[in-house]
Formats: C-alpha cells, structure tokens, sequence
C-alpha cells in the first residue's frame, strides 16, 4: 500500500499541475478535484502505511527508523509537502464552495498552485531517494 501510494500520489502531484495551468471551465474544474482528491488519497495511505511501517514489527521496528537520520530527512520533507499543501487545500476548499453555490471562483493563484504541486512531486522523488538509500544500507 505504502508503494501504491507513491504511484498515485506521483501521478495526481504532477495531473494536478497539469489540470490547474489548463482551461478552468466546468471539465477542468472536474479534473482539478479529481487529481486533488487522489494526491489526498496518496497523502492518507503513506501517513496510514508510514506510521505502521515505523511502529509495529513489519518493517525494521522503531528503534530503526528513529535513529536513522535520512529516516528524520524524509519526515521533514513529509512536512515541508503537508506545509506547502496548506494553502492549495485552502484555495481548492473556496472554489468547491463558491462552485457548489453556483458562483466563478476567481483561479488566479491556478499558476501557483500548479508550481507548488510541480514542487511537491519533485519532493516525493526525494523522498523515494532518501527511502531508497535507506533501504540499502547507506543511512550510516
């Protein structure tokens, strides 16, 4: 599960940019929050399965990855993708709303928010380096 998210959550960071820097009509939108709601999906399945991993006996156990310092180097990237998500999330919430009422939100942070997605994709590529030299043995 914990790999399946990468997949999904690769794919909707960089579908989401994609959706936001084209045509904002009624297909767009669509697309917009289909990509969002699958990027949160992924964020849900890799805190599920990440917690599991590092907390129970499945994988190399606690005491492991709370003393790996590229293990704290991922979380902190985790963070800086949960921070950068912060206002995305906002902006996306007020266009649902002002969608679901029948009004035109205004899309001009649509750039932004596609730059900030672009960003976090290429964090989870990080991410996957950091687990990668994890998993080899290099976190010495």
């Amino acid at each position: 599960m914990h790999l399946l998210a990468l997949g999904i959550g690769l794919g909707a960071a960089y579908a989401r940019a994609r959706a936001l820097k084209g045509t904002l009509d009624d297909a767009g939108f669509r697309r917009v929050f289909l990509t969002d709601a699958l990027w949160g999906l992924a964020g849900f399945l890799w805190i599920a399965t990440g917690l599991i991993r590092a907390f129970s006996s499945i994988e190399k156990g606690t005491e492991f990855y709370l003393t790996t310092g590229l293990f704290h180097a991922k979380l902190g990237l985790v963070g800086l993708i949960l921070a950068l998500e912060v206002w995305p999330m906002v902006v996306l919430i007020g266009w649902r709303k002002k969608l679901a009422k029948g009004g035109s939100p205004d899309t001009s942070a649509a750039r932004a928010l596609a730059r900030i997605s672009h960003a976090q994709a290429g964090i989870v590529v990080v991410i996957v380096c950091l687990a990668t030299a994890i998993a080899r043995g290099m976190w010495r």
